[in-house]
């Protein structure tokens, strides 16, 4: 660090004389609190040392995530007005990434290290230098330059891409008795879609919520003020959802009106026939009539909808979702996806999420919330935690009480505890899902009352495995486990999607599992171009994949109940990668298009209002560009999408959260 310093001194820069900013500069030192699922796993702190042309701020940004911790080191040197003249940022961003830069400004170029690769850019102002999401104060700071050079619309940003930055408004709350007034932004481009930012009256940090390098949401709070993060919480997942509808404009069609779809061929998967040349009418978004053209009249008023030469499917279901951000909301209907199981999110931001789209205040699915628990000790995740039967009943009617139709069980609860929350669960008309915690087994799950199970790695675990880690289906030991899984109709929701791209070999053309994914936002693109493992490493993990398909062939073949679950990854697209290596193990591509349509609607117990396309159900359908029963690939080419008789156009809906068509 001195080396850099030095370099830094010693080179012929520009450096700005002191200006006149007209806001006040950062406290000399400060320190804030970093919570995922709400629960406080690190802390971020600076300090602020004044130089005769600027400040040097010395950052050090650290937590702990399901045990394995995430540290990183920031110096940042800049002018009195902020114009940056040097940063150094090495350490984590994430439990599975890294980051080591270097940018340095001199005359009108930067020179930036990026790893081991070194380059030089020519400066277009305004700019500033930030190496992701964290740390926070890089980003307190960004702000403070865009404040101080006139609010321009975009700052490129160094090492690579641009940002936008919005005054969205003030928050009023109330803090030890009094109004305490905070001043809301919007800061687009750093991650994938809008990051939320409160600031004090002088434009100091006082909150970030932003998702980490794995997605997930992460918070950054005042330590002062971390009573009021989950106040902050909820109105983030509010002003989300009403940055999408409001960008809606009216471009879809209200759910009052009347639709009716002329032709094209209606594939029910509940019964798994094909109507040719169809007519269904909807009203008040549900379907009012289905038959063949022409066998009813159509009102007068009805927007008509002409579907010749394409395909009409219920709307489709992801059963293992994270609805981390608004964004989801608009990339899911774009895929066609009506209805998902969000499986464990923080309590207060999916209430509020799913208040926004229940209420029409907000776009997206419909959403059923799994409310997670979780045990004691150094893996646990989230702030609801049940060590004792007494917490576990508590626990399990806090979600009962607020809508939740199922609880989701994590990696650290123990086993008493595990059949303590399922008989509450059970008594209170729940359902219970997961993973098999530590400690226990399969069958030991399933025994305590356990109706599904998260991820197709605790069936693996738990049959014979052969020496080169494949799996044996015939020995006796696999045999029980799926005769046991049979005879307790368990649901399982594999999530083969996420395990293909952990094992993918990073050398290999992500195009090849995801064909859409240079229409993604770039920081997606980012985000997942290098998830995987290097090309020696995943040819020995190859056999992993190989066997969870073959493990899902045999659910199917011995009728134990898959539900389709991609556990987030690509927004949207992952839901058609999973039903398409549902097809590659050995399904048929009708009964994969059921997984994520009429299954999960009956294991839901929503078999009467969604799954299929009889009159009386809701009017969540897709209409494709092809026949997915023919070629599963055809499910991704989506036309348009009705929830509940509103319509909305895919294209709209990709560009509103940054992916190219």
């Amino acid at each position: 660090m001195k080396n850099f310093l030095l370099l830094l001194l010693s080179c012929n820069c520009f450096v700005p004389s002191r200006a006149q900013t007209g806001t006040v500069p950062p406290p000399e030192k400060s320190s804030y609190l970093l919570h995922k699922f709400a629960q406080h796993i690190g802390e971020e702190s600076y300090t602020r040392e004044k130089t005769d042309s600027g400040f040097v701020f010395k950052i050090q940004f650290k937590f702990v995530d399901r045990g394995m911790s995430v540290p990183l080191n920031a110096t940042l040197v800049t002018s009195f007005s902020y114009e940056p003249l040097c940063l150094y940022i090495k350490g984590k961003t994430s439990r599975f990434s890294t980051i080591n830069d270097t940018v340095r400004i001199c005359q009108k170029q930067a020179w930036i290290r990026v790893d081991d690769s070194a380059f030089i850019k020519d400066l277009r102002s305004p700019y500033f230098t930030v190496g992701g999401y964290s740390p926070g104060t890089i980003q307190m700071l960004l702000m403070k330059y865009w404040m101080t050079h006139g609010q321009p619309e975009t700052i490129n940003l160094l090492p690579d891409g641009a940002v936008k930055i919005r005054g969205a408004g003030y928050d009023t709350l109330l803090w030890e008795s009094k109004q305490l007034i905070l001043k809301r932004y919007m800061i687009g481009g750093l991650i994938w879609g809008n990051e939320l930012v409160w600031t004090d009256l002088e434009g100091n940090l006082v909150c970030l919520i932003t998702n980490d390098a794995e997605a997930d949401k992460l918070e950054l709070m005042l330590g002062s003020y971390e009573a009021l993060l989950p106040e902050l919480i909820s109105r983030a997942a509010a002003y989300g959802m009403q940055l999408f509808r409001a960008s809606l404009a009216g471009a879809s069609l209200k759910k009052n009106t009347p639709i009716a779809i002329i032709g094209g061929d209606l594939i029910d998967p509940a019964g798994g026939q094909t109507l040719r040349n169809a007519e269904i009418l909807i009203d008040h978004g549900v379907i009012i009539k289905t038959g063949r053209s022409g066998d009813f009249p159509i009102p007068d008023r009805a927007r008509v909808i002409h579907a010749d030469g394409n395909t009409i499917l219920p709307g489709l279901w992801d059963m293992h979702t994270h609805f981390e951000q608004a964004e989801w909301g608009p990339a899911y209907l774009a895929a066609g996806v009506t209805t998902v199981r969000d499986c464990g999110n923080e309590f207060g931001y999916i209430n509020s999420i799913k208040q926004a789209i229940d209420r029409g205040e907000g776009i997206g699915p419909n959403i059923l919330k799994a409310g997670i628990i979780d045990g004691a000790g150094p893996y646990a995740l989230g702030i609801v935690r049940a060590t004792t039967k007494e917490e576990a009943i508590a626990q399990v009617k806090r979600y009962k009480d607020n809508g939740f139709v199922q609880i989701k069980i994590y990696s650290s609860v123990k086993p008493a505890i595990v059949k303590a929350i399922c008989e509450e669960a059970h008594a209170l008309d729940l359902t219970v899902t997961g993973h098999i915690p530590d400690g226990m087994t399969l069958l030991q799950g399933i025994d305590s009352g356990m109706d599904m199970v998260n991820h197709i790695d605790y069936v693996y675990r738990a049959m014979k495995k052969n020496r080169d880690l494949s799996i044996d289906l015939h020995d006796s030991l696999s045999v029980r486990v799926l005769n046991q899984l049979k005879s307790h109709h368990t649901v399982i929701d594999p999530t083969l999607s996420v395990y293909e791209l952990i094992v993918r070999s990073v050398k290999d053309d992500i195009t090849l599992i995801e064909p859409s994914f240079y229409s993604l936002p770039v920081p997606l693109q980012a985000l997942f171009k290098n998830m995987g493992m290097p090309p020696e490493i995943a040819a020995r993990y190859k056999i992993l994949m190989t066997s969870r398909e073959e493990i899902v062939k045999a659910l199917y073949d011995y009728g134990i109940t898959v539900v389709a679950g991609t556990d987030g990854c690509i927004p949207g697209y992952s839901l058609d990668r999973e039903l398409e290596l549902y097809v590659e193990a050995g399904m048929k591509p009708i009964d994969a298009i059921r997984s994520a349509t009429i299954i999960p609607a009956r294991v839901m117990h929503k078999e009467k209002e969604y799954g299929s396309l009889q009159p009386g159900m809701k009017a969540d359908l897709i209409i494709l560009n092809g026949d997915p029963t023919q070629d599963i690939r055809k499910l991704r080419l989506v036309k348009m999408v009705i929830k509940e008789g509103e319509i909305f156009d895919p294209a709209s809906l990709h560009r509103m959260v940054g992916f190219s068509n």
